[in-house]
């Protein structure tokens, strides 16, 4: 690939995410007064954290079963209200067992 058309691609990118960011402070004026697009914003980087880490999670070991059962395990840890430590020395350890 020629050194020119990188630095194209690189100016694309540069353009179209800051068009993300900035189209939508242009365009609201004022807090958001909306309930379901306020939750719906809230909830945002929680979903987009899932589904960037959730195939990863069961498909980073050599078979889906141990990264299934260690998903399962932090959940349930989870539920009951063990902190964010706790609950990936779980998963990791129910990994590094079924492994």
């Amino acid at each position: 690939m020629e050194k020119h058309n990188i630095i194209i691609y690189l100016l694309i990118a540069i353009v179209v995410t800051n068009l993300i960011r900035i189209v939508p402070m242009a365009l609201i004026n004022g807090p958001i007064k909306n309930r379901f697009v306020r939750s719906f914003l809230y909830y945002v980087p929680y979903v987009t954290l899932a589904v960037m880490t959730f195939p990863d999670m069961i498909l980073a070991t050599p078979t889906p079963l141990p990264g299934a059962m260690a998903l399962l395990a932090g959940v349930v840890a989870a539920w009951y209200g063990l902190g964010l430590f706790p609950v990936a020395a779980i998963c990791c350890g129910i990994v590094y067992v079924m492994s």
